[in-house]
């Protein structure tokens, strides 16, 4: 079954949705952390996959009533930004066309996004080969057909390459701001960069899609001169007892260093 807030949270979604673009929503899917078995009340976002048949809107008109779809999830924006100083329980959204869900998923125009206080024109980063390995393998179905019935191609023989990408065009320049700061750095950011790599890393090396703590695991097995740090943002993740070591002021030189190595050890195994 799924969690109570996900539960209400897709459900209210679904009826303004019903109500923004009445007749035209096809399929909706969790993906993400949800879809994993890793969803934490009171922590985690929602990933959604929403696909829009064809109808009356198109176009602009289109687009203003999925915006105004975005700003009906502000006040549980602004809930979980008060409460906890960071998104939860909030629906982020990828639309697709029904007509583009067969093509391969680098080929898909997507017709929008939301993601937090966000939202995307014709663009969405969701739509990628990991997260459309999620839906096709694990994804939930809340409304629709099942996902296999989309006949999905999530591309899998790109799948290292994008991960590889990924973590040169972001986790690099993540680790680039974490040398240079020089305050002790904060327990959301040390789980966030710390897991982060590790997933992509996991992924090209065994093809799998894993959550944060399930990656954590992972580089525990792999990485285990930086156990102490890896146990660190595992603990945090789970919003456990924190380990003594490392204490938090060598946080930062902790998670920039074992973010070095595994970047740099995903990189080899992606040209590999």
């Amino acid at each position: 079954m799924l969690p109570r807030e996900v539960r209400t949270a897709t459900a209210a979604y679904l009826r303004t949705a019903d109500r923004l673009v009445p007749g035209q929503l096809d399929g909706c899917y969790l993906v993400g952390s949800t879809a994993l078995g890793a969803y934490r009340a009171g922590r985690s976002d929602i990933d959604l996959i929403a696909v829009l048949g064809p109808g009356p809107l198109a176009g602009a008109p289109l687009l203003r009533r999925l915006r105004a779809l975005h700003l009906s999830q502000a006040p549980r924006v602004l809930t979980g930004a008060v409460r906890a100083r960071g998104l939860h329980a909030t629906c982020n959204v990828a639309f697709v066309a029904a007509d583009q869900m067969s093509r391969p998923v680098s080929a898909i125009e997507p017709v929008a996004s939301h993601n937090g206080h966000e939202f995307f024109s014709r663009a969405a980063f969701d739509v990628n080969p990991v997260m459309w390995r999620v839906l096709a393998e694990r994804g939930i179905t809340l409304r629709g057909p099942a996902a296999r019935a989309w006949e999905l191609d999530p591309e899998p023989t790109t799948l290292a390459a994008w991960n590889a990408d990924n973590l040169t065009r972001y986790w690099q320049a993540q680790l680039d701001r974490i040398r240079a700061g020089r305050s002790p750095l904060r327990p959301q950011a040390v789980e966030w960069n710390v897991l982060g790599p590790l997933r992509l890393h996991a992924t090209i090396a065994t093809g799998h899609v894993l959550s944060k703590d399930e990656a954590g695991a992972y580089g525990q097995q792999l990485f285990g001169d930086h156990s102490g740090i890896l146990a660190t943002a595992r603990a945090l993740l789970a919003a456990g007892t924190v380990p003594a070591q490392p204490q938090r002021e060598h946080w930062r030189q902790a998670t920039a260093e074992v973010m070095d190595r595994v970047i740099a050890d995903a990189k080899t195994l992606a040209v590999g």
